[in-house]
């Protein structure tokens, strides 16, 4: 790159002292502003363009039917409690077999407003698998204490079943409570995993 040298001269007022300092500025080509120039311009010209090829395929249908969610509401009957040999073949659906060793099941009805309480026998420690699942047009609150803790303590919307992993660090009865503010189904299982 070319430079041009300035000198400038300083004198002193009252003599004949006067010094040279040099200075070394780079000069400015007026074809690095051309080029500035032309490149901004020519992205700016570019910006707007599009890259379009043929793919061989088709154009797409104007007339295209709408997009509609393919989940199906759910029944809200499906959420009733039940009775009898209907609520044995829900818990039964709701409770598929477990892995492992079963310790303790059960299912049964929680009227309004109501809480149902139950305890299992003597757990050995180990890590257990607690299967919670309602049926109700509410959810419904199940919580799992051992001797000193709240090992579970959860608010269940029905029509869906929860698995919860639990670790019973001594051997110890687990007390289940099940509370619901209207009618309302539930199963429970506690398997060793």
């Amino acid at each position: 790159m070319r430079s041009v040298r300035m000198v400038s001269v300083h004198c002193f007022s009252g003599g004949n002292l006067c010094r040279r300092v040099g200075q070394v500025r780079p000069a400015r080509s007026p074809a690095a502003a051309v080029v500035l120039f032309l490149v901004l311009a020519s992205s700016i010209a570019l910006s707007g363009c599009e890259y379009s090829y043929d793919d061989g395929r088709g154009a797409l249908p104007v007339d295209t039917a709408p997009v509609t969610d393919a989940a199906l509401p759910r029944d809200t009957r499906l959420n009733l409690p039940v009775s009898g040999a209907e609520l044995d073949a829900w818990a039964r659906e709701v409770l598929p077999d477990a892995e492992g060793q079963v310790f303790y099941t059960d299912h049964g009805t929680v009227e309004e407003d109501e809480e149902e309480e139950m305890s299992t026998g003597q757990l050995p420690s180990g890590t257990y698998a607690l299967t919670l699942a309602c049926r109700s047009e509410r959810r419904v609150a199940f919580t799992v204490r051992d001797a000193e803790f709240a090992l579970v303590d959860l608010s269940l919307r029905c029509g869906t079943s929860r698995v919860n992993v639990v670790h019973v660090a001594k051997d110890s009865v687990l007390r289940i409570t099940v509370e619901a503010r209207r009618d309302a189904n539930f199963a429970l299982r506690v398997s060793r995993i």
